[in-house]
């Protein structure tokens, strides 16, 4: 530990600043204390705009949850349908469950990383059902949506450049065996999904839209703070984990689930797979695009209108009446018939109309 020009050496039971400053809460040493925050540093993180700030965050922690699935993606695609690995002497290799366990990490990684910033949304769906029922500033939706798309765009290009010898020698396979790399399996599909042969446009909706309206109400319940079985720290893997279970069981069978994540790498598979990207299957990728929100917004108004307990949201401090504790007191007095024992002399008393709520 340095003290101006002077080097101090260290106690053998020192911990040097870095990944050990986290266990300081878990076992008792001395811990050599961090440099301090100068004000020029505070200065500047106070100019920074808020909404660039939220802008990163989101399209980081897309970019974050994207390039480990895609990555995925292409090596199973390579080593299960063109045989790249084999032919240019490359170890390939993937699975369905792999490419589940991608997503769901990707997606944990992303909420632990950059949601404390930007909330975490990372779907431009999530934003506006936020937006729709929690309040979101609307002005800030189309912030999110353009930097959740650029996210997924920027993972895109770089999955491109990781793996672009075997890309390209996958390429002229399925140019010379299909005439196309726009199907199901193609190299084209390591980007953004594509259907399968014979499915028709109504079932590419009906799949689409139900499963993303079964992610969405899990997401709504993991976020709804009256919820006693999600703690705090277990919401990034529950979330990241429906996505995996939505892939192992239907990625197979052709499945988008996020706006940003399918239009922002289809963008870059048209640019260097042709626009075919955004018109093969009878325009199928505006079903792969679009059908998350309507169905999100489904979900989440399932959820508000048939499960949502705002009294027991309220009982735990995380909402309050728009009346505040003397609008809540009319209410339980409405429900219940009468005006309870004690809540006269309590009227403008939270912590009293926090107990109330809880009582019934």
């Amino acid at each position: 530990m340095s003290h101006g020009n002077d080097m101090t050496r260290m106690h053998t039971n020192d911990l040097e600043i870095g990944v050990t400053d986290a266990l300081q809460r878990h076992v008792t040493r001395h811990v050599v204390p961090p440099k301090p925050v100068s004000q020029r540093k505070l200065n500047f993180e106070h100019r920074r705009p808020r909404v660039l700030r939220e802008m990163m965050a989101e399209a980081t922690g897309v970019f974050f949850y994207v390039f480990p699935g895609i990555a995925s993606v292409a090596s199973f695609t390579l080593a299960t349908t063109n045989g790249v690995g084999e032919e240019i002497g490359v170890t390939v290799f993937g699975s369905l469950f792999q490419i589940g366990w991608a997503f769901a990490l990707g997606i944990a990684f992303a909420i632990i990383t950059c949601g404390a910033t930007s909330g975490g949304h990372f779907n431009p769906a999530i934003t506006i059902c936020l937006a729709i029922w929690q309040g979101f500033p609307w002005k800030k939706v189309p912030h999110y949506i353009f930097s959740q798309i650029f996210g997924a765009f920027m993972a895109g290009l770089f999955l491109m450049g990781c793996y672009w010898p075997e890309i390209q020698a996958a390429k002229a396979i399925d140019l010379n065996l299909h005439g196309t790399v726009h199907y199901n399996g193609g190299v084209a599909s390591i980007f953004c999904a594509y259907p399968n042969a014979g499915q028709t446009t109504g079932f590419l909706f009906f799949q689409e839209f139900f499963v993303d309206s079964y992610i969405g109400i899990l997401i709504w319940a993991c976020l709804d703070p009256a919820n006693p079985f999600v703690a705090p720290q277990s919401v990034p893997f529950a979330i990241g984990l429906v996505y995996a279970s939505m892939v192992w069981g239907f990625a197979g069978n052709t499945l988008s689930t996020n706006l940003a994540r399918d239009l922002g790498t289809r963008i870059v598979a048209a640019i260097f797979f042709g626009g075919e990207a955004f018109s093969v299957h009878n325009g199928y990728s505006w079903i792969s695009i679009l059908v998350n929100v309507p169905a999100t917004i489904f979900a989440t108004a399932y959820y508000e209108f048939l499960m949502r307990d705002s009294l027991h949201k309220i009982s735990t401090g995380h909402a309050e009446h728009e009346d505040g504790a003397e609008g809540l007191h009319r209410h339980i007095s409405r429900v219940t018939g009468g005006t309870p024992v004690g809540i006269m002399n309590s009227t403008h008393d939270n912590h009293n109309a926090k107990d109330f709520a809880e009582q019934y």
